[in-house]
């Protein structure tokens, strides 16, 4: 038996828990850079945020340039700024690129740049600034999770910086916050969650070495990431549809963003694969939101690796109360693969690449820049190559998944 997890100091969960920002911030320092999006930093619920953070006594600078697929730019862009304000925390409000961008000038502010020198695992020296994470969708789980994802576009990659280092020390989550987030962005994050939550469950376990930990950042399958993968899944199939109809179902908020967390909890440690190997040069091909890309792609890479993990995809079966008495862990794990597809169909996931508006010709692109993933594609729990990749991608072009039983 063996278990591991990385997470905040603390997290805190609930509607009207954002309104614990200020205090919680001003035990973390005095001057605080707030990095955010356009959109955002808008909102009425932002302004109520910033009054918060100085009725506590704390000083604020607003970054609100973040942008999805978060350049190289961006960063060194809001370092230089912050770098003037000298802050001594970050704090991350919005989706995943906000927090991730939140995660990695804290590094840079710390350690100096490029970027560059972090990419990887372990290649932060050291502690950066505090940094605090208040999410406002349901889907990335960054606000507890040792990973941030960087594009450089001198590289045409999407690139990982992985190091315990940049988990948050204090997690906000507010369901009240994801209320007005539409059907679409509802429906991709959520996409996004099931998939950390099903690789983080189905990757591949490592010996229970004691020095594990602190060899590598994503340490696979284990006793404690499975418990919140397992949590993840139930509610993912609970409330996603139900948040994707009635964006003010309050209920169906709170599970779903329970949900992000939970997914979060689960991969921050296990970590994911292939799906999300894929996804990386997808996204660079198209520019398209990172969820639709590995809920396109999740039925695809689980029926591929079903050989490998079919009793773990039958428990997951069990979980959401699929399969019969006497059905064996091959029949209840394809019902599994089946149930995830026809979830993400009726949020309106895109179900083949062809929906992104990529051709055949792009085959062994996306199979040969997915296979650069390298702590993704260890990560898979059937071993992967380029024939293999090759296989996945032909049938994420056409959506013959049946094609991938022989594969």
């Amino acid at each position: 038996m063996f278990g591991a997890l990385r997470l905040p100091d603390t997290i805190l969960f609930g509607r009207g828990k954002r309104r614990a920002l200020g205090a919680a911030a001003a035990r973390l320092g005095r001057r605080a850079l707030v990095c955010t999006d356009s959109r955002l930093s808008a909102q009425p619920e932002f302004a109520e945020a910033l009054q918060d953070l100085r009725a506590a006594g704390v000083e604020v600078h607003v970054y609100d340039r973040a942008i999805p697929d978060l350049p190289i730019e961006c960063i060194e862009d809001c370092a230089r700024e912050a770098a003037r304000f000298s802050p001594e925390l970050v704090i991350g409000i919005g989706g995943g690129s906000c927090i991730d961008l939140a995660k990695l000038v804290a590094v840079v502010l710390a350690h100096g740049g490029p970027v560059s020198r972090y990419y990887g695992e372990f290649a932060v020296p050291g502690a950066v600034l505090p940094l605090v994470a208040v999410p406002t969708t349901a889907g990335t789980g960054s606000e507890v999770t040792p990973v941030a994802v960087v594009m450089d576009s001198g590289r045409g990659l999407k690139i990982g910086v992985a190091s315990p280092h940049i988990i948050p020390r204090l997690a906000i989550c507010d369901p009240a916050l994801t209320m007005t987030c539409p059907p679409r962005l509802t429906a991709c994050s959520g996409a996004d969650a099931l998939a950390h939550a099903v690789e983080a469950f189905t990757s591949r376990p490592r010996p229970a070495d004691p020095l594990l930990t602190e060899q590598q950042v994503f340490v696979g399958k284990n006793l404690l990431s499975d418990h919140f993968a397992r949590l993840a899944v139930t509610n993912v199939f609970r409330f996603l549809a139900r948040a994707c109809r009635d964006g003010s179902d309050a209920e169906a908020r709170e599970g779903l963003m329970l949900a992000s967390l939970a997914a979060g909890c689960a991969f921050g440690t296990a970590g994911t694969a292939a799906a999300h190997a894929l996804q990386y040069p997808v996204g660079n091909l198209t520019h398209t939101a990172h969820g639709d890309g590995v809920g396109a792609l999740l039925p695809y890479v689980m029926q591929f690796n079903r050989r490998a993990c079919a009793a773990d995809l039958a428990d997951l079966a069990d979980v959401i109360g699929l399969g019969e008495a006497g059905m064996g862990a091959a029949e209840r794990s394809q019902l599994f693969v089946d149930a995830v597809a026809e979830l993400f169909a009726s949020v309106g996931v895109p179900k083949t690449l062809a929906e992104f508006g990529l051709g055949p010709g792009h085959d062994e692109e996306i199979a040969t820049g997915a296979l650069k993933a390298e702590r993704l594609v260890k990560n898979n729990p059937r071993p992967l190559d380029l024939p293999g990749m090759l296989a996945i991608t032909r049938a994420a072009f056409t959506g013959d998944r049946v094609a991938l039983l022989n594969a």
